[in-house]
């Protein structure tokens, strides 16, 4: 495998790695919001619903949206190096 190839294979990999921190940092974030506003069992219940609804509508396509162009660009990738 040529260097260049092995290169960006190593840039994309860095990219998909720092979208998933941040999409882990911005649920860290939130827990920490919530540790600062106190907890209840009320609360934990109201977030645990909330947590189902929302992360399907934010994390899940964030993450489907970074592992999806990461393969595509791998795949390019792998079909400049069969070529």
């Amino acid at each position: 495998m040529s260097p260049g190839l092995l290169i960006l294979l190593i840039i994309i990999f860095i990219a998909a790695l720092a979208g998933t921190i941040v999409a882990f940092k911005q649920e860290e974030r939130k827990l920490k919001k919530y540790e600062e506003e106190g907890d209840s069992i009320e609360d934990q219940l109201r977030r645990s619903h909330e947590y189902e609804t929302s992360s399907l509508k934010s994390n899940v396509p964030l993450l489907l949206i970074i592992y999806t162009i990461t393969i595509v660009l791998s795949l390019i990738v792998f079909a400049v190096y069969i070529i």
